[in-house]
C-alpha cells in the first residue's frame, strides 16, 4: 500500500491530513506540558502542606513531638515531603523527556513537510506548464490546418475562374502551398511537444508523485510512531516513581505500625507526674454542734449528749494540701469572699464598741471552697510563684517535686555538655599551643595564652554551675522516697485528731462573713492542726511589704481570715486591695489577716514590686 499510486490525485487531501496530524502532535505536547504544570503545583503543595504542619522549632509543639503517634505523623510529613519529591521528578522527566523532544520533532516535522510539498508542487507546475505547451501546440495546427484549407480552396477557386488573370492563379497556388507547408510544421511541432508532454507526465505519475507521496508517507508514518513512542515515555515516567512512591507508603504504614500506646501513656506520666500524694477522705462535718450546744447551755442532763462524737475506725486522714503552707491555705481557703462592713458612722471607736462585723451569710460547705479553690485558674503556676510576683525560680521550685527533678536533671545534663564541649575547645587549644611551640614559625604560642585562659575560666563556671544544680537534684532526690513515709505518718498524727477538731477546722476556712463565731479552743485546735503543713516549707520567705497603713478605726477580727487592729495602729500591709474591699496586713511579723480597706489608710512604696503609683 503506497500513498503515491492510491492517493496519486489527493495532493490537496494529504497536505490537509498532514496538518491534521502535526496538530494533533501539537495537541499532545500541550497536554504533556499541563500535565507536568500540575504535577509540579501538587508536589509544591504537598511539600507546603508538610511544611504547615511540621513542628515549630523552640515552641511547645516540638515538645508533644515526644509521643510516638506525633513521631508516626512527623514521619509521615517527612515521607509526603519525599512523596511531593517525587511528583517533581515526573515533572521533570515529562518536561526533558517528552515535551522539549517532541518540540524539536515537530519542527523538523514542519519543515520537511514544506519541503516534501513543495516539491510537490513544483512537478504539479511542470506538467501544467507542459500541458499548456501541448494545448497551445494543438490549436496552432488546428489554425494552420484551416488555414491551409481555406488557402486550398481559394487556389481552385481562383484556377477553374477563366476571368482570374494567370498572376492572381499562381499567387493563390503560392498562398495554398505557404499555408499546407505552416499546417505540415504545427503538425510536427505538435507531435513533438505531444509526445515530450506524455513522456512528462507519466513521470509525473509514476515516479514523481508517488516519490514524493512515499516520502509524505514515510512522514506521517513516523510521526505516528513517535507519539506512540511519546505516550510510552509517558507512562514510564510514571512507572520509575512507582517503586519510591511505593517505599514512601510503606515508610507512611511503618511508623504507624510503630505507635506505641503503652508508651505514650508513660510518656504522659513522666511529664505531668507531680510526686505529691493524693489528697485524704474529707471528714464528715456534723453541722449539728451548735443545735448540741444549745441543749448543753439549757439541759445539764444533756452535758453527755453534747460531747458525744462521731467516730471514724480502721481510717487515716491524710493531708489534703500537702503543698501548702499554713500562710498560704489562710489566704487561699479564708481570705475574704465577701464585701467589707462600711466603715462606722462615727470616728470615735466608742461608737462601735464590738467593732465592725462582716455581713452575715450562709455558710458555705467546705467542698464548695475546695471545688472553688482547685478550678480557679490564675495566672501563676504554683503558690511559691504566687508569693514571689510568678517569676520563674532558678532551682525550679516552683514546680511539683518529679516534675523539678527531671527540669533539674535536664539542665545538669546541658551543662555536662557545655563542660564538654568548652574542655574539647580547651584540648584543641592546648594542642595548637604545642604545635606552635614547637614550630614557632606557624604562630606565637603566646597569642593563645587569652583564649585558653578564657576557656578555662568558662569550665570552672560551668562546674560551680553544674554542682549547684546537682545539689538542688540531690535534695530532690533525696526528699522523693520519704515523701510517702511523711505522708504515712502526717495521717497516723490527724486519726489522733477528735471529729470535733475536724468539724472546727472546716468552719474555720470560712470567710470573715459573720455566720458563725468561733471559741479560742477551736482556734487554738486549728493552730495545731495547720502547723503540720509548715514541716514542708520551713525554707519560705514571708511576703514582703509593699507599704504601711494606719487603722482609722477599731476593727474586732473574729472570722478566720481577718486581723484586729485599735485605731492609730499603724502595720505593714503586704496585700493591697483587689478589688474585693479588703486589705492584707502584718503585726509583728508574724501575725497577718485581712482588714476592710475602709478601715485603715494606705502608705504603699512606690519602689516596692506590685505598688501602684497613685500613692
Amino acid at each position: 500500500m503506497s500513498w503515491g499510486t492510491e492517493l496519486w490525485d489527493q495532493f490537496d487531501n494529504l497536505e490537509k491530513h498532514t496538518q491534521w496530524g502535526i496538530d494533533i502532535l501539537e495537541k499532545y505536547i500541550k497536554f504533556v506540558k499541563e500535565r507536568a504544570e500540575i504535577e509540579l503545583s501538587y508536589a509544591k503543595q504537598l511539600r507546603n502542606l508538610s511544611k504547615k504542619y511540621q513542628p515549630k522549632k523552640n515552641s511547645k509543639e516540638e515538645e508533644e513531638y515526644k509521643y510516638t503517634a506525633c513521631k508516626a505523623f512527623l514521619s509521615t510529613l517527612n515521607e509526603m515531603n519525599d512523596y511531593a519529591g517525587q511528583h517533581e521528578v515526573i515533572s521533570e522527566n515529562m518536561i526533558s523527556q517528552i515535551t522539549m523532544d517532541l518540540v524539536r520533532y515537530v519542527q523538523e516535522l514542519k519543515q520537511e513537510r514544506k519541503s516534501n510539498f513543495h516539491d510537490g508542487r513544483k512537478a504539479q507546475q511542470h506538467i501544467e506548464t507542459c500541458w499548456k505547451q501541448l494545448e497551445s501546440s494543438k490549436r496552432r495546427f488546428e489554425r494552420d490546418c484551416k488555414e491551409a484549407d481555406r488557402a486550398q480552396q481559394y487556389f481552385e477557386k481562383m484556377d477553374a475562374d477563366i476571368n482570374v488573370t494567370k498572376a492572381d492563379v499562381e499567387k493563390a497556388r503560392q498562398q495554398a502551398q505557404l499555408r499546407h507547408q505552416m499546417a505540415e510544421d504545427s503538425k510536427a511541432d505538435y507531435s513533438s511537444i505531444l509526445q515530450r508532454f506524455n513522456q512528462e507526465q507519466w513521470e509525473y505519475y509514476h515516479t514523481h508523485i508517488p516519490n514524493i507521496f512515499q516520502k509524505i508517507q514515510e512522514m506521517e508514518e513516523r510521526r505516528i510512531v513517535r507519539i506512540g513512542e511519546s505516550m510510552k515515555t509517558y507512562a514510564e515516567v510514571d512507572r520509575q516513581v512507582i517503586p519510591i512512591i511505593g517505599k514512601c507508603l510503606d515508610g507512611i504504614v511503618k511508623a504507624a505500625e510503630s505507635i506505641d500506646q503503652k508508651n505514650d501513656s508513660q510518656l504522659v506520666v513522666e511529664a505531668y507526674k507531680s510526686g505529691f500524694e493524693p489528697p485524704g477522705d474529707i471528714e464528715f462535718e456534723d453541722y449539728t454542734q451548735p443545735m448540741k450546744r444549745t441543749v448543753s447551755e439549757n439541759s445539764l442532763s444533756s452535758s453527755k449528749d453534747s460531747k458525744s462524737e462521731l467516730k471514724f475506725g480502721g481510717k487515716s486522714r491524710g493531708k489534703l494540701w500537702p503543698f501548702i503552707k499554713k500562710n498560704k491555705l489562710m489566704s487561699l481557703l479564708t481570705s475574704p469572699h465577701q464585701p467589707p462592713p462600711p466603715p462606722p458612722a462615727s470616728a470615735s471607736p466608742s461608737a462601735v464598741p464590738n467593732g465592725p462585723q462582716s455581713p452575715k451569710q450562709q455558710k458555705e460547705p467546705l467542698s464548695h471552697r475546695f471545688n472553688e479553690f482547685m478550678t480557679s485558674k490564675p495566672k501563676i503556676h504554683c503558690f511559691r510563684s504566687l508569693k514571689r510576683g510568678g517569676a520563674t525560680p532558678e532551682d525550679f521550685s516552683n514546680l511539683p517535686p518529679e516534675q523539678r527533678r527531671k527540669k533539674l536533671q535536664q539542665k545538669v545534663d546541658d551543662l555536662n555538655k557545655e563542660i564538654q564541649k568548652e574542655t574539647d575547645q580547651r584540648d584543641a587549644i592546648t594542642k595548637m599551643k604545642d604545635v606552635y611551640l614547637k614550630n614557632p614559625q606557624m604562630g606565637d604560642p603566646a597569642s593563645l595564652d587569652h583564649k585558653l585562659a578564657e576557656a578555662t575560666q568558662n569550665i570552672e563556671k560551668l562546674r560551680l554551675e553544674t554542682q549547684k544544680f546537682e545539689a538542688w537534684l540531690a535534695e530532690v532526690e533525696g526528699r522523693l522516697p520519704a515523701r510517702s513515709d511523711q505522708a504515712r505518718r502526717q495521717s497516723g498524727m490527724y486519726d489522733g485528731q477528735t471529729h470535733q477538731t475536724v468539724t472546727n477546722c472546716a468552719q474555720d476556712r470560712e470567710s470573715p462573713d459573720g455566720s458563725y463565731t468561733e471559741e479560742q479552743s477551736q482556734e487554738s485546735e486549728l493552730k495545731v492542726l495547720a502547723t503540720d503543713f509548715d514541716d514542708e516549707f520551713d525554707d519560705e520567705e514571708p511576703l514582703p511589704a509593699i507599704g504601711t497603713c494606719k487603722a482609722l478605726y477599731t476593727f474586732e477580727g473574729q472570722n478566720e481570715g481577718t486581723i484586729s487592729v485599735v485605731e492609730g495602729e499603724v502595720l505593714s500591709v503586704i496585700e493591697e486591695d483587689k478589688g474585693d474591699g479588703w486589705t492584707r496586713i502584718r503585726r509583728n511579723e508574724d501575725e497577718e489577716g485581712y482588714v476592710p480597706t475602709s478601715y485603715v489608710e494606705v502608705y504603699l512604696d512606690k519602689n516596692a514590686k506590685g505598688a501602684k503609683t497613685y500613692i
